[in-house]
């Protein structure tokens, strides 16, 4: 657990420097040059070590229908999700593995897994999913995906009255679930912890979300959940609520300092005004957003108003890939085109902080990692600058952030303990792990959706769409 990195590059206010950097009892202990060794001797030679990043909203077990399902608005997607059969705890545990991987190879530590539950089966669905994480050693946030309302409820019903359709689990089963999901899994110490983490305002009741507050209080949870990620959502919130989503969490008392937020596509300036006074987090998902043609989150009048900005990948489904360098760039240069102020846009380096400090500040865990200080705990990155697609020699964090960075995390550590070196994860054998991915799918193209059929023409009607 003891380890000095020697004369790796890491970036200051006026460039880089090249230092050295102590790893004493899983806390980064000194950074400057020429220290004494304490510990193994690692070579950062021509590497640039940065703080982990935070993929800080995804759903692991959706590896399974990844480029699976055709393009499609959300709440059709998720109508589609629905219809594939349920996985088995075992493929749930693989997925998980799959999603660590990938994130760490593309300079994460740290996972916020928004988790699809087995229906009947919530808790070994959510057991697999930890005994992967732990495996692996990646910090891990994992959030029952919660809900108490079917899913023509997530769909305005404009001037469609439409039948109440129960949810097969009830609120207080949900939360009795999240109860002993944290008495079993909870474990901080060990870098696991359980989100409270309704799916969001489309598909759960007020009783759920207050029932998650007190939970959360309880037991000190970060608490995390979708919001407005669509239009149809705008228009739902104002049905359901007379207000905006936004002010209704807030008078719910959900939003918060370790409150994050998936998407955040359809805030208006009141809302963007309330995250900041509240300390709320935007995750943003640029990825799953465009797959999905759910807009443009505003990510720039965000930051500008103070709001706390996070990336994430979102699920592979919505994305199809959890390569959290290639999210980085594209949540750092699609806001380009949305002001012509070039003063506003994202800089890489702005773009890296976001990325490791600002998931780190969603989950309220800034003072834990999240940056290269003294006193942090190790969620460290060491990336190869001799590696091809960060050639030439011009600005490291610009070729990571806007480049196509392949293969390029040599080393990382999570709370001081290695888990990749020389570009391998050290707990599995990723032949294995891929034989087994292969062997447990099928291929699986062109599925016709009933549900999609069902809930098709309404959507369109709701939206001003023309009829089919």
């Amino acid at each position: 657990m003891n380890y000095t990195i020697q004369n790796a590059l890491i970036p200051v206010s006026d460039g880089y420097e090249k230092t050295d950097v102590q790893i004493v009892d899983g806390k980064i202990a000194a950074i400057a040059p020429a220290l004494e060794v304490i510990g193994t001797a690692i070579d950062g030679r021509d590497r640039l070590l940065l703080p982990g990043f935070v993929n800080a909203h995804t759903h692991s077990s959706e590896m399974w229908q990844r480029g699976g399902i055709a393009p499609l608005p959300l709440e059709l997607w998720i109508a589609e999700l629905y219809d594939f059969p349920p996985i088995e705890p075992e493929q749930v545990y693989l997925s998980a593995l799959g999603t660590a991987v990938e994130t760490l190879l593309s300079g994460g530590t740290t996972v916020v897994d928004h988790l699809v539950l087995i229906p009947g089966r919530e808790l070994e669905t959510i057991a697999a999913t930890v005994r992967a994480y732990r495996e692996i050693g990646i910090r891990a946030f994992v959030g029952p995906l919660l809900q108490d309302e079917s899913l023509p409820a997530s769909i305005p019903s404009g001037a469609t009255p439409r039948e109440y359709t129960p949810y097969l689990r009830e609120t207080e089963a949900s939360l009795e679930l999240m109860q002993e999901a944290v008495s079993q899994f909870h474990r901080p110490e060990d870098g696991i912890e359980i989100l409270a983490a309704p799916t969001g305002m489309q598909l759960c009741s007020d009783a759920l979300f207050e029932g998650v507050i007190e939970l959360s209080d309880r037991h000190q949870l970060a608490r995390h959940t979708h919001l407005l990620e669509t239009k149809a959502q705008q228009i739902l919130a104002q049905e359901k609520y007379g207000c905006s989503a936004v002010t209704h969490l807030k008078h719910l008392g959900f939003l918060g300092a370790r409150t994050s937020l998936a998407h955040c596509v359809w805030l208006d300036d009141a809302d963007t005004q309330l995250l900041a006074e509240t300390r709320s987090t935007v995750v943003h998902n640029p990825l799953s957003n465009l797959r999905l043609g759910s807009g443009i989150a505003p990510i720039l009048k965000y930051l500008q108003a103070g709001v706390n900005v996070a990336f994430g990948c979102d699920g592979s489904a919505s994305n199809d890939s959890q390569d959290l360098l290639e999210a980085i760039k594209i949540g750092t240069i699609l806001h380009n085109v949305t002001d012509f102020d070039y003063q506003n846009w994202i800089t890489p380096r702005q773009a890296v902080q976001l990325a490791s400090q600002g998931g780190a500040t969603g989950l309220g865990l800034a003072d834990q990692f999240g940056s290269l200080k003294v006193g942090k705990q190790a969620d460290l990155v060491l990336y190869d600058l001799k590696n091809l697609s960060l050639l030439p020699r011009t600005d490291p964090i610009g070729l990571l952030v806007l480049g196509r960075p392949t293969q390029v995390v040599e080393s990382a550590w999570v709370k001081g303990k290695q888990i990749v070196a020389d570009g391998r994860v050290i707990a599995i054998d990723l032949e294995d792990l891929k034989k087994n991915l292969f062997e447990c799918s099928q291929w699986n193209c062109d599925r016709p959706s009933k549900t999609v059929q069902q809930v098709e023409s309404h959507y369109r009607s709701v939206l001003n769409l023309p009829p089919l």
